[in-house]
C-alpha cells in the first residue's frame, strides 16, 4: 500500500511539472528571453541629413522587424572627432569626403566608404530679404550680418571655395559648428544671410527665402557613408548603408533636394 501511494504521488508531481511547462509562454522557454531578438543601430550623420535620415530610419525600422535606429546629428568634423575618441557607433555618414578620410585613416571604417548623395550651397535669407541679398557678392556689403559654418565643417569649407571662385572676401559675424545652427540664426532674424545647403532651405518649409548663386558649382559636396568596425551588429550596419544607397534612400534624398552621387 505504501508503495502504491508513493507511485501515485510521483505521477501527480510529474504531471504537474509537465503541465506547468506546457503552460509557459513560448518566449519564456526560448534561450535568452523574448527581447533578445531586438537589434539597434547608432548612426552618426551630418546635420544636413537630419530630416532625410530621420525618415529613412523609420522606413528601415519598418522593413526590419525589431530593429531600432538612433541618430546623432552634428557637424561632420565634430562627429568624426567623437568617433576618434571612442564614441560607440555603427554607421557614419559625412557631408564631405575630408572628414570621412579622417575616419578611414584612423581605421574606424569597416569597408570603403561609398558616396550616396551630393549637395550645393544656397544663401538663406529671412522672409522678405530685408538686406537685399541677391548675389554672392552682396554678402560682402557693409553692414550685412552674415553667418557661415566654421571652416573645418563641410559647409564652411564649401563657403570658402565659393568665395574664392567669386573673388569675394567674406566677413561673417559668426561661424557655427553645424549648418543647422546657421539656418537657425537666419530663421530667428539674428542674421541677414547665411550660407547653407539647398536642402536646408527646402527643409525650412518657407521659414526662409533662398538665393541661388552660380559660384556654388565650385563647391559641390559629396556625401560618403560607411559601416564602422566597432559596430555591435556589423551585418545590420551594412544593411542600413545599403538601404540608404538603395531605391528608397535615393527617392527620399532626391525629394529633399540632394543630387545623385
Amino acid at each position: 500500500m505504501k508503495r502504491f501511494f508513493s507511485v501515485v504521488a510521483t505521477a501527480v508531481v510529474a504531471a504537474g511539472l509537465l503541465s506547468g511547462c506546457a503552460g509557459m509562454p513560448p518566449e519564456a522557454n526560448a534561450t535568452g528571453g523574448g527581447s533578445s531578438g531586438a537589434a539597434s543601430l547608432t548612426v552618426f550623420a551630418a546635420a544636413s541629413l537630419k530630416s532625410t535620415f530621420t525618415e529613412l530610419g523609420h522606413e528601415f525600422e519598418a522593413a526590419h522587424a525589431g530593429a531600432k535606429v538612433t541618430f546623432s546629428f552634428g557637424g561632420s568634423s565634430d562627429l568624426v572627432a567623437q568617433l576618434q575618441n571612442g564614441a560607440p557607433a555603427d554607421v557614419f555618414a559625412s557631408a564631405d569626403e575630408a572628414n570621412m578620410t579622417k575616419a578611414t585613416t584612423a581605421g574606424l571604417t569597416a569597408g570603403a566608404p561609398r558616396i550616396f548623395a551630393t549637395n550645393v550651397l544656397e544663401i538663406a535669407v529671412p522672409k522678405g530679404n530685408r538686406a537685399g541679398i541677391h548675389s554672392f557678392q552682396d554678402l560682402a556689403k557693409s553692414g550685412t550680418r552674415l553667418v557661415v559654418c566654421a571652416q573645418q565643417v563641410p559647409c564652411g569649407s564649401a563657403a570658402q571655395k565659393a568665395a574664392q571662385a567669386a573673388g569675394v572676401t567674406l566677413k561673417p559675424v559668426s561661424e557655427e559648428q553645424s549648418v543647422t545652427d546657421v539656418l537657425g540664426k537666419v530663421i530667428s532674424g539674428d542674421a541677414d544671410a547665411g550660407l547653407v545647403y539647398v536642402t536646408d532651405v527646402k527643409a525650412a518649409g518657407g521659414k526662409v527665402d533662398g538665393v541661388s548663386f552660380s559660384e556654388s558649382s565650385a563647391a559641390v559636396n559629396r556625401y560618403p557613408i560607411a559601416a564602422l568596425k566597432g559596430s555591435k551588429d556589423s551585418a545590420l550596419a551594412q544593411e542600413f548603408v545599403d538601404f540608404v544607397r538603395g531605391d528608397q534612400g535615393r527617392k527620399v534624398l532626391g525629394d529633399a533636394g540632394f543630387g545623385a552621387p
